[in-house]
């Protein structure tokens, strides 16, 4: 859209004051809300469902295992496409995809059907992380990157923090099935936003990454390149890579092990009435928001290695906050809202990795790459977790695990050594 002039883009200067990258940024900033008010807003629906269908909570974390099933799976696929075919189409049609099974979840009657209606909404989510980001940090001039995937991440937290107060009226003024119904609607229509507004590349575009200085490098475009042969390979064997991935494993379990069962929780074990527990979703969003609008744009200065090992030391230490609160529920207020302050920061500062550590031109399949430890340290999550809560009526032994996750998170990435470093590595 709009392509520069020959003579602009040889000049490197450009007349236009408004850059279609915030565009980009805020149709992102969208699929993120919907994005997660679906994955996390299943921890707020669950004691509903719970009560209504009359499942266990290992069969109600295996619902949600079955999402991630699927996601983890396509998750490489979706960052291997982003790469080769842009994102406009990835994500366009993986919002499809997710608004299907989204609306299929209202009519759930057996857990079999739940099974396969979230697996395929966790089909449409493979398309909804790795080339959002992929797209956004493409747009963003490397030393904005964190001041963008900031504002972008403010996404999933208002998205959490809505379904906290949005739910509890669904529920009284209609059924927990129409929260289902209500998500399913918005990834519809941002499907048709995407489809018409999205842009893959600024290349492409005759534009370049806003916050770029005024000498154009090159005119290729970064999506559009192909990486040498065998650079998965290089990636394989690289140290950083399973560094960076085990300890996103780690701390993906630490976090999902509390977000999925804390409602459950505050209702079932503490004995908060539904409103003051969903309310925990509220403050876990705001608090997320506060987190990604500061925390990000200081690992710009700070540096993404620094941030990371801050966040995971304050993770552990919440954990620790709510496991030891003793039922008392400001207490625990205070606590998951620490903890969710680096919860938001967790993912985008990981998949900033990809782009700092390794090539640009490599970046979404990278962070394709590491979704599958991320998705196998949620699905560990919930299985423990769900079964631990099923044989001792009670989350301590599941939340004490969490902790020790984030605990081992820290150390691992201690080995992971600084950005520039790294990234000469990688090109030699």
């Amino acid at each position: 859209m709009f392509p520069m002039s020959e003579e602009t883009i040889k000049t490197g200067k450009e007349n236009r004051s408004f850059h279609w990258a915030w565009i980009i940024l805020a149709i992102c900033f969208f699929d993120l809300f919907v994005n997660y008010s679906v994955r996390l807003g299943y921890g707020v629906i669950l004691p509903e469902m719970i009560r209504d269908l009359g499942f266990t909570r290992t069969a109600a974390g295996s619902i949600y295992n079955a999402y991630l099933f699927t996601y983890i799976a396509f998750t490489p696929l979706a960052g291997y496409l982003t790469d080769r075919i842009g994102a406009r189409r990835v994500i366009t049609v993986c919002l499809l995809i997710l608004s299907t099974g989204i609306l299929l979840m209202g009519t759930v009657r057996s857990l079999s059907t739940a099974f396969l209606f979230y697996a395929v909404a966790g089909l449409g989510a493979a398309g909804l992380w790795t080339p959002v980001i992929t797209v956004v940090q493409r747009w963003f001039a490397p030393t904005h990157r964190g001041r963008a995937l900031g504002v972008l991440s403010t996404g999933y937290g208002l998205g959490f923090a809505a379904m906290g107060v949005f739910f509890p009226w669904v529920v009284h003024a209609f059924s927990w099935r129409y929260a289902w119904y209500f998500l399913g609607l918005g990834a519809l229509a941002m499907a048709v936003l995407n489809g018409f507004l999205l842009r893959s590349d600024p290349s492409a575009e005759g534009r370049r990454p806003w916050g770029t200085g005024e000498t154009v490098t090159g005119g290729a475009s970064a999506a559009a390149e192909t990486p040498e042969r065998g650079f998965v390979e290089k990636v394989l064997r690289n140290r950083t890579f399973w560094l960076i991935g085990l300890s996103y494993l780690c701390i993906s379990y630490s976090l999902y092990g509390i977000t999925t069962f804390m409602v459950d929780y505050a209702k079932d074990e503490i004995g908060l009435s539904l409103e003051r527990a969903s309310l925990l979703a509220t403050v876990h969003g705001i608090c997320q928001v506060a987190g990604v609008l500061t925390i990000l744009p200081l690992s710009d200065y700070l540096g993404r290695k620094k941030t990371i090992l801050l966040s995971n030391l304050f993770i552990s230490v919440a954990i620790a906050g709510i496991l030891f609160s003793g039922g008392a529920w400001m207490a625990m207020y205070i606590s998951v809202g620490m903890m969710a302050v680096f919860y938001g920061v967790t993912f985008p500062i990981y998949g900033a990795c990809a782009g700092d550590y390794f090539p640009t031109k490599w970046m979404g399949t990278v962070i394709g790459a590491w979704t599958p430890f991320y998705g196998v340290g949620a699905i560990l999550a919930h299985w423990a977790g769900g079964m631990l809560r099923d044989a001792s009526g009670s989350y301590s032994s599941a939340f004490l695990i969490n902790m020790i996750m984030a605990g081992f998170a820290f150390l691992l990435f201690i080995g992971v050594g600084t950005e520039k470093k790294e990234v000469g590595k990688m090109r030699s």
